[in-house]
Order: structure tokens, then C-alpha cells, then sequence
């Protein structure tokens, strides 16, 4: 019974590391414009999202769907990376030039 256990086991992280490549090799979408619990919701539970408030004031983003994003990296249509960093306003803000 171990046994059947410990190949499971290894097998599903096989294939964990396998999907992780493949989400790595995407393209980014557009997340501009859109919520920042969207990007939260699209990326792989794999992928850590950093988000930086771009208004000056370093407001921490503890709602993300009150938040929009303004800037990203990797840039759309780029290939994703283990990290997506996002710069993000409260929605009724605009987005700085």
C-alpha cells in the first residue's frame, strides 16, 4: 500500500512541475485595465502576483476587486514568468501617465 502511495505521489508532482512549465511558457493576457482580483483568478495557483499601489501614497491592496491595474510585467503577449507584478489604483482613480 506505501508503495502505490509514494508513486501517486510522485507522479502527481511529475506532472505539477510539467503545468508549471507550460503556464511559465504562455503568453501574458492584458490584465490593464481590468480588476485586480481578475489577475489573482487567471494566473496558476504557481504564479505569485506582486501588487504595487502607483498613486505615491504606498497603500497596501487588501481588496483586490477595488483595485485596478495600470501596468504589468510581463507585458502582454509576452511569455509569464513564476512572478507577475502589476501596478494598480482604487478604480474611481486614474491611472498615472
Amino acid at each position: 500500500m506505501k508503495k502505490i502511495v509514494t508513486v501517486a505521489v510522485l507522479v502527481a508532482s511529475v506532472l505539477g512541475t510539467a503545468g508549471q512549465a507550460q503556464a511559465a511558457s504562455a503568453p501574458a493576457p492584458d490584465f490593464r485595465g481590468q480588476s485586480a482580483a481578475m489577475v489573482l483568478q487567471s494566473v496558476d495557483a504557481g504564479t505569485n502576483v506582486e501588487m504595487t499601489d502607483l498613486s505615491g501614497s504606498q497603500r497596501p491592496v487588501q481588496w483586490p476587486a477595488q483595485w485596478k491595474v495600470c501596468t504589468q510585467s510581463p507585458a502582454p503577449g509576452e511569455a509569464m514568468t513564476a512572478t507577475v507584478r502589476v501596478g494598480v489604483v482604487k478604480t474611481a482613480e486614474d491611472c498615472p501617465a
